[in-house]
């Protein structure tokens, strides 16, 4: 519980009690960390970041400038938010009418990358090393290795675990890794 030693906290920053903290990690200028919240190894938060309460943050993670993270939103290990990314947790908002029970949960699996000025409308599932190009709007489930771009975010291709667009044959050109059609989206051939 609480910071692990090994953590870097700015001066600036405010870790409420009851967050979780571990090893490894840094937490920037004017980042705000509320109760119940988890970080994971080696993840970073850049300046201006919020998360929580109750939200948690995967090992390896590295959460831009301008990133709020509220509750309801977890992220799996080696997730990358762009810079200035939004975070939705409520479909129907208005200033004058009390929701917090219709908070819907969001979920980042693993690898996955939100481009800079992207939103995320609450309630989705972003798949393992999908691709959220700088300014789309995700109001659906994104299968696994997608990339999609837009607004309402479209299916434009696929992506490797390396962020590179396969070819036609499903094949990363970076890595020669090659992918298959999967009930999740797609996944590595074995």
């Amino acid at each position: 519980m609480g910071i692990d030693p090994t953590a870097f906290v700015h001066a600036s920053a405010i870790v409420d009690e009851g967050a979780v903290v571990n090893a490894d990690c840094k937490i920037w200028h004017f980042v705000h960390v509320l109760s119940n919240t988890s970080i994971g190894r080696g993840s970073v938060l850049g300046q201006n970041v919020m998360a929580g309460p109750n939200v948690t943050i995967g090992s390896g993670c590295k959460i831009q400038n301008n990133v709020s993270l509220y509750k309801g939103v977890t992220l799996e290990a080696d997730v990358f938010c762009g810079p200035s990314c939004v975070f939705t947790n409520v479909l129907t908002p208005r200033a004058f009418v009390e929701r917090k029970d219709e908070f819907l949960p969001t979920l980042v699996r693993m690898g996955a990358t939100i481009g800079a000025n992207a939103t995320i409308i609450c309630g989705v599932t972003i798949g393992r090393y999908a691709m959220i190009g700088a300014g789309a709007v995700v109001t659906k489930d994104i299968p696994d290795h997608a990339l999609v771009v837009g607004n309402p975010a479209r299916h434009l291709g696929w992506v490797g675990r390396s962020g590179d667009r396969l070819d036609e044959n499903l094949v990363c050109p970076r890595t020669g890794e090659r992918y298959q059609l999967s009930d999740s989206g797609l996944s590595l051939c074995e």
